[in-house]
């Protein structure tokens, strides 16, 4: 029982620190991409990369968002690993689906990307190139210190409540 109850105290913890006016804005922006008609891709790795392929059904059925993952097609996502690198995996999906300033990218990660500790090298390489093509970059991410928290036009940071539960 007392397992239960610490989750909850924690997820009750983080409710109450999280920047709400973080989720409001990213959710403004998001009605703006569907306005425009800009298409959403979102990138995550390891855990993340399931709760985006999730999330492309509920942005597509519940928003109206066109929205991709790369890590839904794994037979490319394998294959681009093969021949091209980890590295560079997501940032040569996006440049094929021909990702533009009219489109957004959404990065769901714990660390956000972090290049002096070799942490999702892929997703500081994607988000370079949107903000190269002047694509809106948006953030769920676990880490204010991390690339995307750094550079991105709304992220959301869930604080941390305990570091045990956190990977890099």
């Amino acid at each position: 029982m007392a397992h239960a109850a610490d989750f909850f105290a924690g997820a009750s913890d983080i409710s109450r620190r999280i920047d709400t006016t973080k989720i409001e804005a990213l959710a403004a922006e998001l009605a703006s991409l569907r306005e425009r008609k800009g298409r959403l891709f979102i990138l995550g790795v390891g855990g993340s990369a399931g709760n985006a392929g999730h999330a492309v059904n509920d942005f597509r059925k519940l928003c109206g968002i066109e929205t991709y993952a790369p890590t839904d097609n794994v037979s490319e996502l394998t294959a681009r690993t093969n021949d091209e690198g980890w590295e560079t995996v997501f940032v040569e999906w996006l440049k094929v689906s021909r990702l533009s300033q009219n489109d957004a990218i959404l990065v769901f990660s714990v660390g956000g990307g972090n290049l002096e500790r070799n942490i999702s090298p892929n997703l500081v390489a994607a988000v370079r190139h949107a903000k190269d093509v002047g694509a809106k970059v948006f953030g769920v991410v676990g880490k204010e210190h991390g690339y995307t928290a750094q550079v991105g036009d709304v992220v959301v940071v869930v604080p941390v409540v305990s570091d045990a539960l956190v990977t890099p």
